[in-house]
């Protein structure tokens, strides 16, 4: 399992993206906000991928807090890949580190940052202990 370059926290998933002609400003490069979808979609495959119900009348994870930290223009075309990690497990949240990276070079970061996810009782919008299933994908080797 490899580990991001600012810290030694396994890569949880490298999810791969393609950069759309539609993802860009009146400047060419990728907007910022396109940003936060790849790393949106990244989360989403990490989640889908636990292979468990994660979302029912009972519980659901929502993004409390998210980071970007912009370090290079991204154009197009361009494959990119989205890394995960685990910064932080807490009671009823997950601090996930990502990385966005060039497909070709892991050593290009176009964005690093972090977003807080934290399940819910969606009825009463309190938080709830993390699910079984994402705990144990979390818990070091």
């Amino acid at each position: 399992m490899s580990t991001t370059a600012e810290s030694n926290a396994p890569v949880v998933a490298r999810v791969p993206i393609s950069v759309r002609w539609g993802d860009l400003d009146a400047f060419d490069h990728v907007n910022n906000a396109a940003f936060l979808v790849y790393v949106q979609e990244a989360r989403i495959v990490w989640l889908n991928r636990l292979g468990a119900q994660l979302r029912d009348d009972a519980k659901m994870p929502v993004v409390a807090a998210a980071s970007l930290n912009f370090r290079r223009q991204l154009g197009w075309p361009a494959r990119i890949i989205v890394e995960l990690s685990i910064a932080r497990v807490g009671n009823s949240s997950l601090t996930i580190a990502h990385r966005i990276v060039d497909e070709d070079d892991a050593t290009c970061v176009y964005a690093d940052g972090e977003a807080v996810m934290v399940w819910i009782d969606p009825a009463s919008g309190r938080s709830i202990a993390l699910p079984d299933a994402v705990r144990a994908a979390v818990r070091p080797a």
